[in-house]
């Protein structure tokens, strides 16, 4: 695992105020901006920030749900909203986001107070979560320890009736971020609020890791990754600036299972 940058600062202001948990963020600083590298004029940004805590289908966490439209929680609204005020300082000409709501609820917190936004389309289906099929609503128990072990690992023959491959959604994902990056000139950000396999097509793309090699990325809830990326006759060439940094806020720990 690549040892993240932590938090101190925000961690001690936190403390000092006796926060160990708030209703809601609209008075906090978090930002830590200052860590984010300035742009250069020939790089195109892509923000790429995960949706927070779900109610998972009968409210139980390790239930698989993907591409069901599920609820944030409360505690998700607000670290919706934490990553929302990380990224508050950062120019961007654009936001987009999966259509499930729970992506696009994250989209609007950061779209709020911004002006000059590009307009519709404001969701692509190219971002949405992966499609499970006959696996929505069962366990890792209730698929096989050793057949959800082969999928992560994209081992042919592996995937679920009415779901979709780790091939296919990197494929989806990847075609909807050229749309974007074209709509974007060189020295210019946009942002993209997702989801968890989203966000590791994303970055598996950027560091030359395959889709069987995809699982091994974390990308906690409401945490923000960046990838920059400079156009050249092969393609796109890319640099992954940070990579699943979650605002410390002073949030309970939310649950991230059943994705």
């Amino acid at each position: 695992k690549n040892p993240r940058p932590t938090c101190m600062i925000a961690v001690a202001a936190l403390l000092i105020l006796g926060l160990s948990s708030i209703s809601g963020l609209s008075d906090m600083s978090i930002s830590m901006s200052a860590r984010i590298p300035s742009l250069s004029p020939h790089i195109r940004r892509l923000y790429l920030v995960r949706h927070g805590e779900v109610i998972p289908p009968g409210g139980v966490h390790g239930v698989h749900y993907g591409d069901m439209d599920v609820p944030l929680s409360d505690l998700g609204k607000l670290e919706a909203k934490a990553a929302a005020q990380f990224l508050s300082k950062e120019e961007m000409k654009g936001v987009w986001s999966s259509p499930l709501s729970r992506a696009v609820y994250g989209a609007e917190r950061i779209r709020d107070d911004r002006s000059g936004l590009m307009g519709e389309p404001l969701t692509y289906p190219g971002f949405s979560e992966l499609a499970r099929g006959a696996w929505r609503g069962k366990t890792k128990l209730d698929i096989g320890p050793d057949l959800y072990d082969a999928f992560n690992r994209a081992e042919p023959g592996t995937t679920p009736e009415g779901g979709e491959s780790l091939d296919d959604i990197r494929s989806r994902v990847l075609s909807s971020r050229d749309t974007i990056l074209d709509l974007l000139n060189d020295g210019e950000s946009g942002c993209v609020v997702s989801h968890l396999w989203v966000t590791r097509s994303f970055i598996s793309d950027a560091i030359g890791k395959k889709a069987g090699d995809m699982h091994e990325i974390e990308i906690p809830t409401a945490s923000v990754s960046i990838v920059d990326y400079e156009k050249t006759d092969g393609g796109w060439k890319q640099k992954v600036v940070m990579m699943g940094e979650k605002p410390e806020a002073g949030l309970e720990k939310g649950q991230d299972l059943g994705n």
